[in-house]
């Protein structure tokens, strides 16, 4: 008798170590110490089978950028454990990394069918693949979640209870729609801080919401008290480290960047993995500006690397020598990388860093030049396209790269994008960017001789659609009648006078502040009806130019015209030649 109390007073104790060790993994998992969270779950698998530790070992694994060590946790878990749903997830979510969403949909389905849609774990781990992988269904991650929160539990005598890492699940399906689910998600967020009031993680994805609208005051701010509720929470002072690093106008800041790491560096210590931490210290080095030292600890720990770290060290040792001007070491790297990473498996910020280097380099050879500059342009058009959280920014610098590089056609199309995008996230474009569709598509056409047509109406439909959404100010007016003007060289048409009347009805008011334009103006529909032989309009418009224009040298030179055939025309017997002629 005493002997089986004993055995099971040891069981229930290995048991209570056992649980323990399931919530101690899982706390670092929430604290980014992916590496001890790794070891937590080794261990525990070593010494009893669980789906459960199967998993987050495999998700452990993600955090450290070793795709190949989740999947085999997966695999090996449900060796163990046959048809576990929450491990057939974990697959599912391989799929989707390795870009096979197909396949991911049919796993995610079969366990949420397993399951009912009632095991909360599970719908978790599905909105979870599906929200932070690229190529998730975001809609799929809101409808698994609504569903867990809406079912009545097993033996359906009541709702489900929901616990705050639901809300957590259902904000990021918001927040990763975008749109107007940006307030839905700070809604949901909070529904998380209700139940647990010192979660870090709901302030921390409340500021990304906030960065994700272009608020970002409020999102530094969100940030920041997230390490204030919880000083040990290292992804908020991730996220403040990459607010600053990014090369933005209003962001960038190499001090505050170096500042954020180091101290996250500190919160996460050795938890978050050997690579992670090499590299980090590599970056310090570079926000330094000590760009030999990110080198060769970049270079000293970069053959140990898994293919993860292979890119993020080749980048940051490409970029140290970018810094430096050494722009030739620079290719050298990012090209040598590029050879062994298929198309595929490029990232956004390999684009980014190609993009870069080729913008600097130069050549005395105009033909080699010109190669440069196109590859450059592909690059940044291929990191524009890479993103998937719609960047407007992105866009805007193809646009500028390629007005710059006196690409006016493409330039026109990709402020074109601009607006699209701008529309598909319920912004509201405005006049500058329907301006610059048309007034790339208007230099597209006179970069041509002769002026080429289709650029030329192209241009005309921008303008049209600035004048019409936006018909209080004179822009789209105006340039409506330039680009007309430009496909009635002479003024035989009229084509250009309606939209010239109506910017000059609005703009006469202000003569000093419109000259050019009024100039333009008047001098088209004066030619015009000089052409038209109509002397009263001709003389009202001679009048207005000269007043605001004495000395135009076009009027001067009608003037002279009209002159000369007015001589012409008293000559004795100029009236009667014809008909003497014809006597003859």
């Amino acid at each position: 008798m005493r002997q089986l109390i004993m055995i099971a007073a040891l069981l229930g104790l290995a048991n209570g170590l056992w649980a323990q060790s399931i919530e101690d993994g899982l706390k670092d998992l929430y604290y980014n110490k992916y590496q001890s969270a790794k070891q937590t779950f080794e261990k525990i698998v070593a010494s009893k089978p669980d789906e459960r530790a199967y998993y987050y070992l495999g998700m452990a694994e993600l955090g450290l950028e070793n795709t190949e060590g989740a999947a085999a946790a997966f695999q090996k878990g449900l060796q163990a454990v046959p048809n576990s749903p929450l491990l057939q997830v974990g697959l599912g979510r391989i799929d989707l990394i390795n870009g096979n969403a197909a396949a991911a949909k049919q796993k995610f389905e079969a366990a949420s069918q397993a399951t009912q849609g009632t095991n909360a774990e599970v719908a978790r781990a599905i909105a979870d693949a599906n929200t932070e992988v690229k190529g998730g269904d975001r809609g799929y991650a809101l409808s698994v979640m609504e569903k867990l929160l809406n079912n009545p539990d097993a033996k359906g005598k009541k709702k489900y209870t929901p616990v705050a890492a639901d809300y957590i699940e259902l904000g990021d399906a918001y927040r990763l729609l975008g749109g107007e689910n940006g307030g839905k998600a700070i809604t949901t967020y909070d529904k998380a801080l209700e139940l647990e009031p010192n979660r870090a993680e709901a302030v921390m994805k409340q500021g990304q919401v906030n960065f994700n609208a272009r608020l970002l005051q409020e999102a530094v701010n969100d940030w920041t008290k997230a390490t204030t509720m919880d000083p040990n929470y290292g992804p908020a002072y991730y996220e403040l480290y990459q607010f600053y690093i990014t090369p933005t106008k209003n962001t960038f800041s190499l001090e505050n960047a170096a500042k954020f790491l180091q101290r996250y560096m500190e919160v996460v210590g050795t938890g978050a993995g050997q690579q992670e931490n090499e590299y980090n210290l590599a970056a310090i080095s570079f926000y330094k500006k000590d760009y030999d030292a990110a080198i060769s600890k970049a270079q000293s720990v970069l053959p140990q690397a898994n293919d993860a770290y292979k890119g993020k060290f080749t980048r940051l040792i490409a970029d140290a020598y970018l810094q430096k001007g050494d722009s030739l070491n620079a290719q050298k790297t990012m090209d040598e990388y590029v050879k062994t990473v298929p198309p595929e498996k490029l990232e956004t910020n390999d684009y980014k860093m190609l993009s870069n280097i080729y913008t600097r380099l130069k050549s005395s050879d105009s033909a080699q030049q010109a190669a440069i500059n196109k590859q450059a342009l592909t690059y940044l058009e291929k990191y524009a396209e890479a993103d998937t959280t719609r960047d407007v920014a992105r866009y805007e610098d193809v646009a500028r790269a390629y007005a710059n590089a006196e690409a006016f056609d493409k330039a026109a199309e990709w402020y074109q994008r601009v607006i699209g995008i701008k529309t598909e996230l319920k912004e509201t474009p405005t006049a500058v960017d329907y301006y610059n569709v048309g007034q790339n598509f208007f230099r597209a056409a006179g970069s041509q001789s002769p002026l080429d047509t289709v650029m030329l109406n192209r241009a005309d439909s921008a303008f049209g659609i600035l004048a019409e959404k936006f018909p209080d100010i004179t822009t789209g007016h105006y340039w409506r009648g330039y680009v007309n003007a430009a496909k009635d060289e002479l003024a035989k048409t009229g084509a250009a006078v309606p939209y010239f009347e109506k910017y000059l009805s609005m703009a006469e008011g202000d003569p000093a502040k419109n000259k050019v334009g009024l100039v333009r103006a008047y001098t088209y529909i004066m030619v015009y009806y000089y052409n038209k032989d109509d002397k009263t309009n001709l003389q009202t418009y001679m009048n207005k130019l000269l007043a605001i224009d004495p000395d135009n040298q076009t009027v001067k030179q009608i003037k002279e015209n009209l002159s000369s055939t007015n001589k012409s025309q008293s000559k004795p017997g100029a009236g009667t030649r014809s008909s003497q002629n014809n006597r003859r």
